[in-house]
């Protein structure tokens, strides 16, 4: 990439996991507006349930991290806090229609694997009692390989998971060192011989932008895992955002990257994956080319939620569990409260611990759709929008404030071709979609938000 390009682009600008981005949501949003919401979610689309379940909980703190996450407690206080869990499950799991399939279950936080197998698998059989599945639901987690066994890896496999994420982020012990993370307590290679005879599907996640990283170190990480030949490789962008979490002044310390460096940590990367045959899905997942998601990339029909992206088969609406979880339902987000003894509080109460959210407007609904289709598919066939949403061309590019003229900076910068009726984003143009997406956001400068840099 043109270091003027780099500069240009280079600033802070929503990350669209959702829209609007969660920096919108209001306080208050009441637990009975909750209730309301979700009851209107059982005529909406997509049908199927996604759950998410947080657990903020970890051994220790990376500095990098930007999750909402605490110091693992003592026993009976975290012990307090799984047994709200299961409450607000069973509070919030009858308010939903039985004819309706469960798509996904994803364990996020935190590090859920702070907590032992036997009450992950209690969770995951109480959510699946009630309802049932698609064909190959995803029951996925996220896992710190820093602190788990043989024995571990085997009873995660037993206890119905059959995706693993294993937080690798750099196999370089210096750049562990330096973000206060904990390098793997076992060899990576035998953990996927364990979890590949359990047929469990492994994503390896890694975070570029770190202390001490250079084109070359991470280079040599991304070569060991393709070595492994993981179903996914994930490459995090690092969003410094000190004023969300203080602990990551403690990364300026040792120095970030530049710019320059950290664009060309990524190319290296996605190129190293391309030539070993993984194709690049959105911003920073690499799939090989069998992957579900590969496929509904090629056919324009991949989608995203705060789980990360997935397809039509998986897509379902998201019902979140725990502090901060975020509902993602068709036109409503919800956010639970973030103070650990309030949630228990409200929960053993029987009121959900609801904090702020969101209800989205139709314009609101209509963006919505126009930038998770850039964000996920690099494109926008505006006939094809204006099918499937039943609304005119017209009245589409209208809402999102089409902009004719900030079209065609982006075309002479390289970033886009476009025409009158489809918008694509080019292919070594890739980290810049969240700078187009912003330009059909009306909402992106009408607030005092902060956002990490695109690059």
């Amino acid at each position: 990439m043109k270091q003027e390009l780099l500069n240009k682009y280079g600033i802070p600008v929503p990350r669209y996991t959702s829209y609007p981005p969660a920096n919108f949501f209001r306080e208050p949003f009441t637990a009975e507006k909750f209730r309301h919401v979700v009851e209107e979610s059982n005529n909406q689309d997509p049908q199927h349930i996604s759950i998410y379940i947080h657990i903020p909980f970890c051994y220790r703190m990376c500095f990098y991290c930007g999750c909402n996450s605490q110091l693992l407690m003592s026993n009976d206080a975290v012990m307090k806090y799984m047994n709200a869990l299961k409450s607000e499950i069973k509070m919030l799991l009858p308010l939903l229609g039985r004819d309706r399939k469960i798509s996904q279950i994803h364990y996020g936080g935190g590090t859920p694997t702070s907590q032992p197998v036997s009450v992950l698998k209690e969770l995951n059989q109480l959510i699946l009692s009630g309802f049932d599945c698609i064909e190959n639901p995803e029951i996925a987690i996220e896992c710190h390989p820093g602190y788990i066994g043989e024995t571990y890896w085997n009873e995660l496999a037993d206890a119905g998971f059959n995706r693993i994420s294993i937080g690798v982020q750099d196999f370089g012990t210096d750049v562990l060192k330096a973000s206060n993370r904990k390098a793997s307590r076992m060899e990576m290679e035998d953990v996927f011989r364990i979890l590949r005879v359990k047929n469990v599907s492994l994503n390896m996640d890694f975070i570029y932008g770190l202390p001490l990283q250079t084109p070359e170190s991470f280079a040599k990480t991304i070569n060991r895992a393709i070595s492994l030949k993981p179903d996914r490789i994930v490459a995090f962008s690092y969003a410094h955002v000190p004023w969300v979490n203080e602990l990551q002044k403690k990364l300026e310390i040792t120095g970030l990257p530049s710019v320059e460096i950290k664009s060309k940590i990524y190319e290296t990367a996605k190129k190293q994956l391309s030539e070993a045959g993984y194709k690049t899905i959105g911003l920073d997942h690499f799939v090989l080319p069998d992957d579900e998601l590969y496929k509904s990339l090629q056919s324009k029909a991949l989608h995203r939620n705060f789980q990360g992206y997935c397809t039509r088969r998986t897509t379902g609406q998201v019902y979140a569990f725990g502090i901060t979880g975020i509902s993602q339902l068709a036109t409503a987000y919800s956010q639970n409260t973030k103070d650990l003894n309030t949630y228990i509080r409200q929960v053993n109460e029987g009121v959900f611990p609801v904090a702020k959210g969101y209800i989205l407007n139709e314009e609101e609904q209509i963006t919505k759709e126009v930038i998770s289709q850039l964000m996920c598919n690099y494109t926008i066939n505006w006939a094809d929008l204006s099918n499937k949403m039943n609304i005119s061309v017209d009245k589409i590019k209208s809402t999102v404030n089409y902009n004719e003229t900030a079209l065609q900076e982006f075309a002479a910068d390289g970033v886009i071709e476009y025409t009158d009726n489809r918008i694509s984003i080019l292919p070594d143009a890739a980290p810049f979609v969240r700078n187009v997406a912003a330009s059909f956001d009306k909402l992106v400068n009408t607030k005092e938000n902060k956002y990490s840099k695109s690059i």
